[in-house]
């Protein structure tokens, strides 16, 4: 009874335009809407051009960036460009972590062939030789315990003298993993000779 007869008209019309989009426009009719600035219609076609168009596209996609992504991690582990190294090796810190172990020889670099040589002679079926496999397993790892606590406390020394402000944690931990490898298996490769002061 009281509503206004303007806002009926309206909603038929809004309707018709609705319903009617998909029929061909007349040319001479207006658009409703105002041109858009050149700018802006370049912007909207780029980002319509990059952007995926479905699910599929958009997973191939983050695929693609992140086989990239993990082709420049493996260029810089082999290298050592700080750039694209994981984040866990990283900074001033880990490097001098790293090269701190790669410039001195560490006893339990060579655990494993150590390992291997007393596992052969422990399955030797002679007393003797089982003996002495079981004080070489001893000997080895007092060896490897004691080489550590000297490394660990040696770095944490030389890194609070070199990084006073910086964040040091995890640093020892990091170089210690770091010498249980053997030096030709280490990632990143190491960048420094054996001998020479990190």
């Amino acid at each position: 009874m009281f509503r206004s007869r303007a806002k009926e008209e309206k909603a038929p019309a809004d309707k018709a335009v609705v319903t009617d989009s998909m029929q061909p426009r007349d040319p001479q009719a207006k658009k409703g809407r105002p041109t858009p600035k050149r700018s802006e219609a370049q912007s909207q076609r780029r980002s319509v051009a990059t952007t995926p168009t479905s699910r599929k596209d958009a997973s191939k996609r983050q695929r693609d960036e992140r086989r990239a992504q993990l082709d420049r991690q493996r260029q810089a582990l082999a290298g050592g460009d700080e750039r694209y190294l994981p984040v866990r090796d990283k900074g001033p810190v880990r490097k001098f972590a790293r090269e701190f172990i790669d410039s001195r020889f560490n006893v339990a670099e060579f655990f494993l062939p150590m390992a291997v040589v007393i596992l052969v002679l422990s399955m030797v079926r002679v007393g003797s030789l089982q003996t002495i496999a079981l004080l070489l397993w001893l000997v080895v790892i007092v060896l490897i315990v004691l080489d550590s606590f000297v490394t660990s406390f040696r770095l944490r020394k030389q890194l609070a003298e070199r990084f006073p402000d910086q964040n040091r944690r995890g640093a020892v931990a990091y170089a210690l993993m770091r010498s249980l490898q053997m030096r030709r298996l280490r990632l990143p490769k190491p960048q420094i000779k054996r001998g020479a002061r990190p």
